[in-house]
């Protein structure tokens, strides 16, 4: 039987992500005002995601890629070998030809993940969880989605601290699995303060 996080989490997730939106509200206004400046294009970038429950969601970040990045990618898969086999594997690209010179940036500092906050606050995410997969995932999660289901997506967890993109995909697969059955109160906080190191060192940020 699924066992939902416990209820001290989901009230850390409001308080901090109320305060945290306060705190970096000037930020994310100067980020938004570059972006626009940038290309015209929009400021936000929604996708879809797989969120508590098998719900779909929708995943908000500032958007750091140009404005035709799915048509780009799609013809670089076509015509890069390479590409596709990267791609294939972890569903990313360490050289992403789409990511734009100020979205380089935003990926580094983790700034680009700054409008999950209102996920966080409606209930989609959580500050700490595993990290949200689209539906072309649910296939390498294999008998292990369901425990991914029990909990809610996070902005950070075991793999984002643990050295995200640099991790190969069946060990995040792992970590999402031993978060959702060990998830705790400890084990978020925790996870919360091991975060600011992993943002500063920024490895496997990309």
């Amino acid at each position: 039987m699924r066992k939902p996080a416990p209820a001290a989490c989901r009230v850390l997730d409001i308080m901090i992500a109320l305060a945290g939106l306060i705190f970096v509200a000037p930020l994310m206004l100067l980020v938004a005002i570059a972006i626009k400046i940038q290309d015209g294009g929009s400021i936000f970038f929604g996708h879809s995601r797989i969120g508590y429950e098998g719900r779909a969601f929708r995943c908000w970040k500032f958007r750091s890629m140009v404005v035709d990045a799915e048509a780009r990618l799609a013809a670089l898969l076509a015509r890069d070998p390479e590409a596709r086999r990267e791609w294939e594997a972890d569903q990313k690209l360490r050289r992403d030809p789409r990511v734009t010179l100020l979205g380089r940036f935003l990926r580094v500092s983790s700034i680009d993940e700054l409008p999950q906050l209102f996920n966080v606050l409606t209930g989609e995410m959580s500050l700490v969880g595993p990290r949200p997969i689209v539906t072309a995932e649910v296939a390498r999660y294999g008998s292990r989605f369901a425990h991914y289901c029990s909990v809610r997506p996070g902005i950070t967890g075991l793999w984002q601290v643990s050295g995200r993109n640099d991790i190969g995909y069946r060990k995040r697969v792992a970590m999402d699995t031993v978060f959702a059955k060990r998830v705790s109160a400890k084990l978020y906080v925790a996870l919360l303060f091991a975060t600011v190191p992993a943002v500063l060192c920024r490895k496997g940020s990309y």
